[in-house]
């Protein structure tokens, strides 16, 4: 079972920076350690659980990166050009029938093995063909358009490491060893409810001063995109003794519980208190905009987190506390975002010693550089300023205003919930 240190949660005093956050979370949490094989197809973001070392040289044998002619380099024109025999023919999947003999040139075709005694390719585009000869240039240099064994990756080398996020391309390169089956950590199983009065669940009955769960569904798809097996509790409504009950029926068969709503500090807003009953919480508040009320403790071993009720300030405190929690829980490298730089087309200010996210649109300024367009309203509670932009423009901590022409860090929502 995935654990958090108690003494994680010792903090008080002023609200804590994103940064500390992030870092108290990859320092405290010890990971999973249960392991499982899976085969290669289904090894794309799984979080690997051994070093995988090259079990053979890619490419495993020396071979022509084009179509053309291949000759000994002791035979290669000097001054002018000169004509040569064409002896064999090679194609990708087969071997040449004999060696290549001095003065004489046998056509090959990319990816093709080295026929014995050849080691530099001519392109064909480059040669001249008569009759049974071929005219080759001078001037090529020795061992020209040939993939030595080994060129890629040498046997036996590091290839991927254990923590590492498997990638398409990281799952093709396991395929281009050979391997059928990865060892990687089992899938964290995450518990994730919505608390409050205020809400329904699409498909039930909803009140004329309710509104539509949202943030669930949102929270459920984003830990599915990190490889996470996610149990859907549903809502529980706003009474002490039902949070607190469903909340222990879940720790002890779950690596992590995610809760959006009732963090704040409103007498309605029982989670705290109702974590405090079973288990141990201290109030997380992060100097963050969108999203400063973040609760987070452990039940029973279990860690456990609590989103605001806003869906905007549940998706940025998500991608800073839950998608790192989700990667050390693994066992999983730290995987930093890092902004891409554009240029403001917006005015704004903000607090010293904070930091904040603006939701924006990219579009392409008449020079052709990319430039950042403010959503039009503010308010955490804008589904549409989530779903009709690009991303979020991060304003760091010291930043106290942005005006139009200013370099700003751009995080695509592509960057933020993969």
């Amino acid at each position: 079972m995935a654990q958090l240190s108690d003494d994680c949660f010792a903090f008080g005093g002023p609200m804590m920076s994103v940064d500390e956050a992030v870092g108290l979370i990859a320092t405290r949490v010890t990971p999973v350690v249960d392991i499982e094989t899976v085969a290669l197809a289904g090894a794309d973001g799984r979080i690997l659980a051994h070093e995988m070392l090259a079990p053979l040289p890619l490419p495993p044998f020396t071979n022509s990166a084009v179509d053309g002619y291949a000759v000994s380099s002791r035979d290669l024109p000097q001054n002018d050009e000169q004509a040569f025999a064409i002896v064999g023919r090679v194609q990708a999947g087969s071997s040449a029938s004999a060696p290549l003999k001095p003065g004489h040139a046998m056509r090959i075709f990319t990816g093709a093995p080295m026929p014995e005694g050849a080691d530099t390719v001519f392109m064909q585009e480059d040669v001249r063909v008569d009759g049974d000869k071929v005219v080759l240039p001078a001037g090529l240099k020795p061992g020209a358009n040939v993939r030595p064994a080994g060129e890629d990756i040498p046997s036996g080398f590091a290839a991927l490491q254990p923590g590492q996020r498997l990638r398409p391309q990281d799952v093709a390169l396991a395929a281009a060893f050979g391997l059928t089956e990865l060892d990687v950590v089992r899938r964290l199983r995450v518990a994730v409810f919505s608390t409050g009065n205020e809400i329904a669940s699409p498909g039930e009955a909803r009140a004329a001063a309710q509104l539509f769960d949202s943030n669930r569904f949102m929270l459920m798809a984003m830990l599915s995109r990190l490889g996470c097996d996610v149990s859907d509790l549903g809502i529980i409504r706003d009474d002490r003794a039902s949070l607190a009950r469903a909340l222990q029926e879940v720790a002890g068969s779950h690596d992590l519980i995610l809760t959006t709503g009732g963090v704040s500090t409103g007498e309605e807003d029982h989670v705290k208190a109702s974590v405090e009953s079973v288990g141990r919480l201290v109030l997380w508040r992060m100097a963050i905009k969108p999203g400063r009320p973040v609760a987070m403790g452990i039940i029973n071993g279990t860690p456990f987190i609590g989103l605001p009720g806003n869906p905007v300030a549940s998706f940025v405190t998500f991608v800073h506390v839950v998608r790192p929690t989700i990667l050390a829980l693994s066992g999983g490298r730290p995987e930093p975002i890092l902004p891409m730089p554009v240029r403001a087309a917006f005015s704004y200010k903000k607090k010293i010693s904070r930091r904040e996210y603006v939701r924006v649109s990219l579009r392409k300024a008449t020079d052709g550089g990319l430039e950042a367009v403010k959503f039009p309203r503010e308010g955490a509670g804008l589904l549409s300023s989530l779903a009709d932009t690009d991303g979020l423009v991060e304003l760091g901590e010291d930043v106290t205003q942005v005006t139009p022409g200013q370099t700003v860090g751009f995080l695509s929502y592509a960057s933020l919930i993969n």
